[in-house]
């Protein structure tokens, strides 16, 4: 039986299945350092008395569970179309993306009623040492950031952009809280300023607006594929090219909507009137043909052919 294009996508040994394979190994590595990094947060912050590093460690938490969230949705979405799916698994990429920006929004929320409480009552300034655990994550995070943007551009995942700016969110919080608890600790021991040891919590508020904008700026556009928005640039760019292909009368509509890493297209063309049904199949396959070698990210292409009216012509 002859495999689908979106079922060839991801044949063992394509560079399609070698992308997902990678994208898998980098969420992987991202998670092993996720769950490192947020104990040491969690440790540093409770033997170091610093709100700050605290709530980077919740943030780390959700960073951990979102790449959960991520890799399951990788390693679904490369599943080929079958039975029960026949347009494949692609959704479960923008799923999974949804994940993580909403547990980005909870992790904001979590930090700003923490650090919201420990401005409310007094407490010790943070330890100069934990200044060194913050610097050193913001290096692991940013280099984690590369790596998995770096894969998600050169395959257009959602997902793995999603996980790659979860990393880029965490290593922007740890830098707040470096700031912060900079300040925190000079205050009172240097400059007999007692009241900046609350610029840790602050600190960890202005990180959790960071978080909130991330969120948002994953999740909308995972939200929008899951609807099946269109794509009207790669609608136009579609149009014109099965309107190249010789015989086409017109085309009347292009459809589009994003799945994982590919699009699904659905056109109708009008052709010749007089011209036979062998023929007419014939011409719809060489639009498809045509179209999938001039656009690598398009999956699957449905086409309904009309008899061209006198006029149209």
């Amino acid at each position: 039986m002859r495999r689908s294009r979106t079922s060839r996508l991801f044949c063992p040994g394509t560079l399609a299945h070698m992308d997902s394979r990678r994208l898998e190994i980098n969420t992987l590595v991202g998670m092993a350092a996720s769950i490192a990094l947020c104990l040491a947060k969690f440790l540093a912050g409770w033997l170091g008395h610093s709100s700050a590093l605290i709530a980077d460690g919740v943030e780390s938490l959700a960073d951990t569970v979102g790449s959960v969230v991520v890799w399951r949705g990788l390693r679904l979405a490369s599943k080929p179309p079958d039975e029960t799916h026949p347009y494949g698994y692609g959704k479960a990429e923008a799923l999974a993306a949804l994940g993580v920006g909403a547990l980005l929004l909870g992790a904001a929320a979590f930090i700003v009623i923490e650090s919201f409480n420990k401005l409310l009552s007094p407490h010790p300034p943070p330890e100069p040492w934990t200044l060194a655990i913050i610097a050193a994550v913001i290096v692991v995070k940013e280099t984690l950031f590369r790596v998995t943007i770096d894969g998600a551009r050169k395959t257009d995942s959602d997902a793995a952009r999603a996980d790659a700016w979860h990393h880029r969110a965490d290593s922007i919080t740890s830098a707040a809280a470096f700031i912060g608890v900079s300040i925190a600790v000079a205050g009172p021991r240097w400059f007999a300023a007692p009241r900046l040891v609350f610029a840790d919590e602050v600190a960890a508020m202005v990180a959790s607006g960071v978080i909130v904008i991330t969120g948002f700026s994953l999740g909308l556009p995972a939200l929008r594929e899951l609807l099946d928005a269109a794509s009207p640039e790669l609608a136009n760019t579609v149009r014109a090219t099965a309107g190249s292909v010789p015989g086409v009368r017109l085309v009347e509509k292009v459809e589009t909507r994003k799945s994982g890493r590919g699009y699904l297209v659905d056109m109708h063309l009008h052709v010749d009137p007089a011209m036979s049904v062998h023929d007419a199949h014939a011409l719809a396959g060489l639009v498809k043909a045509t179209i999938r070698r001039e656009h690598a990210n398009v999956g699957r292409v449905l086409i309904h052919v009309e008899p061209c009216e006198q006029t149209e012509k």
